[in-house]
C-alpha cells in the first residue's frame, strides 16, 4: 500500500484556508453578537489607532465614546463610570468611603457648604463644623463653577494628606491639612419621638440597610411605639435586594415587587407571613429617586402607609453593572419593574397623600439633620395623617 504523503505546499494551504474559516466564523460571530451598528463601532476605532495622523489620548477618546454611547440610549438612568468612578462607587455602595467624613453642598457660590460631619472622621477631629465653607483644596480655590470640582480634588487614597481652606460661619478663615481616611456613612437614623411614634431616616439602599431598618423597626417597637414614620427625603435608591429584604422585614405576606427582564420574563417577590404591625407612613420629595420612592408605594399599597411630601422621580427601570475592561463600566437599564399588584411609577412617582413642600431654610436644616421634629412640616403632616 502507497503510503500517502502531503508537500509543504499543501499544509500551507490546509493552515491559510483554516485561518480564512476561523477569520470568516469570528466574524460571523461578532456579527450576531453585537450586529452591524457594532461592527461599525469597532471600525471606526480601529481606523482613529492606524490613520488619523494627530496624537491623541486613548482613554479620553474611549470615555467620550461610551459616555456618547450611553447618552444615545436615551435613558435617563444609565450611565458610563471611567475607571476612577467606577472604583468610587464601589466603595460608596459598601457604606464606606476613603475621605474626610463631610457631606457637602454646592449651594453656597463661595465653595462647598458643610451639611454634616461624621462621628470619628478626620474632618470631626480636626474641629470642622456644620455651616462652614470649604474655600480651596490644596491651594485651589473653590469659587464659582470650580466647586463642583471640590469633591474630586478632597478624594484621594487612604492615609494621604489634603489641605483645606476653611471660612468659618464668623467670617474667618483658616488652613487645616487633614488625612484621608475610611469613613463608615450612617445610613439609618432612628429615634422615638415625643408621642411615641417611632421615626426612621434611611440615606440609601446599599449593603446592610435592610439589616438596619428591620433592627431600628424592631428596637422602637420595643420601646413601646405606637406606629413607625420612614424618612425616604434625599434617599437616591441602591439595591434592589436591599429593598425587597427591607420590605419583607415589614409587610405582611402578599407579593411586593414584580419585574421584567428585555426578553420579557416575569419574576415576583413574596413576603413572609413575618412583619411589623404597626401603622406607617413615609415622607418623600424631589430627591427622593428608585428604590426609595417604591418604598414608600409598596408600604401604600400593602398596608395603606400614607406619602407626605413632594412629587418624586418616577423611576421604573432597574439596572446592572457591567463590567468593562479598561476597569470603567456601564450602569445600564435591564430591566422594568412595577408594585407587587403591578403598578409602574415611570412618569408618575407615588400618589401622594399629602402635596407639602419646606421652605428653603428647612430644606437647608433637613440637609444638615438639624430640622426639629416639631418645625418638620412634612413629619407633623404625616403624624396628622397617622392620627397623632
Amino acid at each position: 500500500m502507497k503510503e500517502r504523503r502531503f508537500s509543504k505546499l499543501h499544509l500551507l494551504l490546509a493552515g491559510a484556508v483554516g485561518a480564512v474559516l476561523a477569520v470568516f466564523f469570528l466574524c460571523l460571530a461578532l456579527w450576531l453578537a453585537i450586529g452591524p451598528q457594532g461592527l461599525t463601532l469597532l471600525e471606526a476605532w480601529g481606523a482613529a489607532r492606524t490613520q488619523f495622523v494627530g496624537e491623541f489620548d486613548q482613554e479620553k477618546a474611549i470615555d467620550a465614546t461610551m459616555e456618547g454611547l450611553v447618552e444615545g440610549l436615551g435613558d435617563r438612568w444609565s450611565y458610563y463610570l471611567d475607571a476612577k468612578g467606577y472604583a468610587a462607587q464601589n466603595q460608596r455602595r459598601t457604606n464606606t468611603y476613603v475621605g474626610i467624613g463631610v457631606t457637602v453642598s454646592y449651594t453656597d457660590e463661595r465653595g462647598l457648604l458643610i451639611l454634616s460631619v461624621a462621628a470619628g472622621g478626620p474632618a470631626q477631629e480636626a474641629g470642622l463644623t456644620v455651616g462652614e465653607v470649604i474655600t480651596a483644596v490644596n491651594g485651589i480655590p473653590l469659587e464659582g463653577e470650580a466647586r463642583y470640582e471640590g469633591v474630586d480634588h478632597i478624594s484621594g487614597e487612604e492615609g494621604t494628606a489634603v489641605t483645606l481652606t476653611i471660612l468659618g460661619e464668623n467670617g474667618q478663615e483658616r488652613q487645616l491639612e487633614l488625612k484621608r481616611a475610611a469613613v463608615n456613612t450612617e445610613a439609618v437614623h432612628s429615634k422615638m419621638l415625643d408621642n411615641k411614634v417611632g421615626y426612621i431616616k434611611l440615606d440609601n439602599f446599599y449593603s446592610n440597610s435592610a439589616q438596619w431598618v428591620a433592627q431600628a423597626a424592631r428596637e422602637l417597637a420595643e420601646q413601646g411605639a405606637k406606629a413607625l414614620v420612614f424618612d425616604m427625603r434625599n434617599n437616591g435608591g441602591g439595591y434592589v435586594g436591599e429593598l425587597t429584604d427591607m420590605l419583607d422585614s415589614l409587610l405582611p405576606e402578599g407579593p411586593i415587587f414584580r419585574t421584567w427582564s428585555k426578553n420579557g420574563r416575569e419574576e415576583v417577590v413574596e413576603s413572609d407571613e413575618n412583619y411589623v404591625n404597626l401603622p406607617m407612613a413615609t415622607l418623600v420629595n424631589s430627591g427622593t429617586y428608585s428604590a426609595a420612592e417604591f418604598f414608600a408605594a409598596q408600604l401604600q399599597e400593602s398596608v395603606g402607609a400614607p406619602i407626605v411630601g413632594e412629587e418624586t422621580s418616577g423611576k421604573g427601570y432597574s439596572q446592572q453593572v457591567v463590567p468593562l475592561f479598561n476597569g470603567g463600566a456601564l450602569n445600564l437599564s435591564t430591566g422594568r419593574y412595577a408594585t407587587g399588584a403591578g403598578v409602574s411609577l415611570v412618569g408618575t412617582g407615588v400618589a401622594l397623600d399629602a402635596e407639602l413642600s419646606l421652605t428653603e431654610e428647612k430644606q437647608r436644616l433637613l440637609e444638615a439633620g438639624q430640622l426639629p421634629a416639631e418645625e418638620d412640616d412634612q413629619l407633623q403632616k404625616a403624624l396628622e395623617l397617622l392620627g397623632y
